[in-house]
């Protein structure tokens, strides 16, 4: 539970940040910690009535370790021993087509190239942490029951109005920059006319949070975190452990047809996804719409957006609040910078460069999983007893499987996330390697995030090194003296520790004697000496240096698809939307 902070407005700060959900708290917390000024105000009162997401992603448990607040995430209230199985069939208490087996969260290990693992982590208990992060740093003023209103650029600041939902009165904030983190209906966007683009109505879907201490002692499938549910027609709902206790989140998929869910229809639906009658208490209601979109800008002229507020997501995958807490790590420490005095006057504009990208690959990810698990109709044999039953069963759940273990096994697209056309990296002319959504293959490329790697002189990683400046890896006995770039760094007010280590694994994984590693974790910059001007080097990598032109990526997930919904009404099905759907599907099985 988070408590309702109400204290006096302030006149002034350094940055505003619109939105206190796990995006716009993570930026706070980490401005915070850089020191920097800032009001995080929320209209709300904090209550999380509906949370909206329970996997917290191996990436944004390598921020947490770095904010400190790891352990808190592994010691959060979901069950240690609850396994998180994946299950799909005909009902809970039904037939079973299949499954991919978890292991609980206390025995998974970490990832492989990282210090941490993802962990089930709810928004009921992921934001509490996040707001004790933020709260406990000086230098941040949390305000609930506060709203935006509107905003008035001005030269060198921008006069945002805002209104005490106690009081009912307006008041004038003088902010250096203001961030809109606040979702997809985000006030600070339709402020200042950012269009977006994609598909803004894939599904009108309904989730239903109800409890239920005897549910899981109706059925044979054991311990699930997540079951899939198939009628004749396909799928049409799931179900989710949400504390893995007594609380469940379903979801009815829908299609792109609004549609409004009766109570008692809603009671029937739980019946159906469990397969029996049984006792329940509906907790929350709520209906909302799976969008598939993009913002056309990120912001810019001191008024930036973050997480849903610039991308929305399908939660297929459990990539929409992880992308945002990558959105508000590269925002924060160039914000710090500029604020601070050694970023340039072009590094804020390398934001939306960087994480655009990264937000449209992540939502045709999400849309890919999507699409994986409607599409595939299941022969009406697998619902019927016996041995005919009992095979097609088998040989449609081994299909699905291989379908679906593309959403399961994603740390490529956790980790794997590079910043190719940067103009704040200096690019080094390799190749780019393959951005697979499974693996993930360490590089010091720049750009890309830097390796994971056990210091064998105290048993930290690499990525602890890393957080408050620059870090240059001085790697191998035989690495150049850098006393040129460390003095270029102190004269340009820069923040660079030096790093070096002989560690044989360290050496080969860094792949370069000199490595720059940026505030975020990704590199910078690398070679195997300094080059001749340190000091254009600098200049680049903290923003100095206009950009030429940067490719600008274009949206096209969302466009077609297919989707389910609860009835047998209005579906559409693969060969309507095209056939060289089922040729993708058959490709991705094989």
């Amino acid at each position: 539970m988070i408590e309702t902070l109400t204290p006096p407005i302030p006149a002034a700060t350094d940055v505003l940040i619109v939105g206190a959900g796990p995006v716009g708290l993570a930026l706070a917390g980490d401005l915070g910690m850089r020191g920097v000024d800032c009001l995080l105000i929320e209209q709300s009162d904090g209550s999380i009535r509906q949370a909206k997401m329970d996997l917290v992603g191996v990436r944004t448990m390598e921020f947490c370790r770095r904010w400190g607040i790891a352990e808190a995430v592994e010691n959060a209230p979901y069950p240690l021993d609850y396994r998180q199985d994946c299950v799909w069939g005909t009902s809970v208490a039904g037939y079973e087509f299949g499954r991919e087996p978890f292991a609980p969260r206390g025995e998974e290990k970490p990832a492989m190239g990282s210090p941490q693992k993802r962990e089930r982590c709810p928004q009921d208990m992921f934001d509490p942490i996040l707001f004790a992060f933020a709260r406990r740093q000086p230098s941040v003023t949390i305000r609930h029951l506060c709203a935006f209103v509107s905003l008035e650029r001005r030269a060198d600041q921008v006069v945002v109005t805002v209104e005490d939902l106690t009081t009912r009165r307006q008041h004038k904030i003088e902010a250096r920059y203001v961030v809109g983190c606040d979702g997809s209906a985000s006030a600070v966007r339709t402020e200042l006319g950012i269009t977006l683009s994609g598909n803004p109505a894939a599904t009108y879907t309904t989730n239903i949070i109800f409890r239920s201490p005897v549910l899981k002692t109706l059925h044979d499938k054991g311990q699930f975190y997540r079951f899939i549910a198939f009628d004749q027609e396909g799928v049409w709902a799931t179900l989710v452990a949400i504390n893995g206790r007594d609380d469940y989140r379903m979801s009815i998929v829908g299609n792109d047809q609004p549609r409004r869910f009766s109570d008692a229809e809603i009671r029937q639906a739980i019946r159906q996804i469990v397969g029996v009658d049984f006792a329940f208490e509906i907790l929350s209601v709520m209906p909302w719409i799976r969008r598939l979109m993009v913002a056309d800008s990120y912001g810019g002229d001191r008024v930036y957006l973050a997480g849903d507020a610039v991308h929305m997501f399908s939660p297929t995958g459990g990539f929409g609040m992880n992308t945002g807490i990558q959105d508000a790590v590269d925002l924060g420490w160039k914000l710090a910078a500029v604020l601070q005095g050694w970023g340039g006057a072009f590094l804020l504009d390398s934001y939306e460069i960087e994480r655009r990208p990264v937000g449209i690959r992540n939502i045709t990810e999400a849309w890919g999983n999507l699409r994986r698990m409607v599409a595939p109709k299941c022969d009406p044999a697998v619902f019927e007893a016996g041995d005919r039953g009992s095979k097609a069963r088998a040989e449609f759940g081994r299909r699905y499987t291989n379908i679906m273990r593309r959403e399961w096994f994603s740390t490529g697209i956790h980790l794997g996330y590079r910043y190719e056309h940067s103009p704040i990296v200096i690019a080094d002319g390799t190749v780019e390697p393959p951005d697979d959504s499974a693996i993930y293959v360490h590089t010091s490329r720049p750009g890309h995030r830097a390796p994971h790697v056990w210091l064998s002189s105290n048993g930290r990683s690499t990525l602890d090194l890393f957080g408050e400046g620059f870090t240059l890896m001085h790697q191998g006995d035989d690495a150049p003296d850098c006393t040129l770039f460390l003095q270029a760094a102190r004269e340009a007010r820069v923040p660079v520790t030096l790093f070096s280590s002989s560690q044989p694994d360290l050496v080969f994984a860094y792949e370069k004697p000199l490595v720059l590693v940026r505030p975020d974790g990704h590199v910078a910059w690398r070679g195997a000496a300094l080059p001749d001007d340190v000091g254009a080097l600098l200049d680049t990598v903290c923003g100095h240096t206009r950009p030429g032109n940067i490719p600008r990526p274009e949206v096209s997930f969302g466009q077609r698809g297919v989707f389910l919904p609860p009835n047998g009404a209005a579906r559409t099905n693969l060969q309507q939307q095209g056939a060289t759907a089922d040729a993708s599907l058959a490709k991705e099985e094989a």
